[in-house]
């Protein structure tokens, strides 16, 4: 439910609730320099070999209020983000929470901009484009993103190209920043790290980023050879 009861920014967030599988900050695989990354719950895509199997159910993760992640948000510029990264799940599956979310973190964003420091946005997408041209409420959504990945994830059509998961998937600027900040990136392969492994509070692990092709099951191989065993990896039904 998206009320029209403005705050400081200039955006609702009274009664804005996004379901989420999580965040974290910083986020370093998903788009350039250090991130605030936002993980939508909920997608009715499901497409196999995903390695987020934990954030089909839309009815998993948690609700949390628009004020708390434009919170968060503030919180990861103050300490140095150069990026939000928004993915899931399928975010557009809640469209208009995530139209008030990147509304939002715009507005947030301009202080940093100000200052000199743009930070851009990017949304993860398993729509296709042609997808979003055919619904203008989906592309609507998506007003306020620099950039987008687009397309669903296909196993079969690996991909080296940075922040992508299969050849298919397009790196689309949108916007001015978009262009400088990801321009550079569109043919490039992606080096160095392309999982961050970060502990989580429940005593688990996360995993954040776009695995290359057989990296989960080499994961799965040397966690068995150092005697640590997986249980329910997010990437097997």
């Amino acid at each position: 439910m998206v009320e029209e009861t403005p705050d400081g920014d200039g955006v609702g967030t009274s009664g804005v609730e996004v379901r989420i599988s999580g965040t974290h900050f910083p986020v370093t695989t998903l788009g350039p320099g250090r991130r605030l990354g936002i993980w939508f719950q909920g997608c009715p895509l499901a497409c196999p070999g995903c390695m987020s199997r934990h954030t089909w159910d839309p009815g998993g993760g948690r609700g949390a209020g628009l004020g708390e992640l434009l919170d968060r948000w503030r919180a990861a510029l103050d300490a140095g983000a150069e990026g939000l990264t928004v993915s899931g799940g399928e975010p557009l599956a809640q469209a208009a929470a995530l139209s008030a979310l990147l509304e939002g973190a715009r507005a947030v964003g301009r202080e940093a901009a100000a200052g000199g420091r743009p930070v851009d946005i990017l949304v993860y997408t398993g729509h296709t484009d042609a997808e979003l041209v055919a619904a203008p409420r989906l592309w609507e959504a998506l007003r306020h993103a620099d950039a987008v990945v687009t397309g669903r994830y296909v196993a079969a059509e690996p991909t080296d190209l940075v922040w992508r998961g299969s050849a298919n998937q397009r790196l689309r600027p949108l916007t001015e920043l978009g262009r400088r900040r990801y321009g550079p990136h569109l043919e490039r392969a992606a080096t160095g790290d392309t999982l961050q492994v970060v502990g989580s509070a429940a005593g688990g692990v996360l995993l954040y980023g776009v695995p290359r092709r057989g990296e989960l099951a080499e994961l799965e191989r040397r966690s068995r050879a150092a005697g640590i065993r997986l249980s329910d990896p997010s990437w097997r039904p």
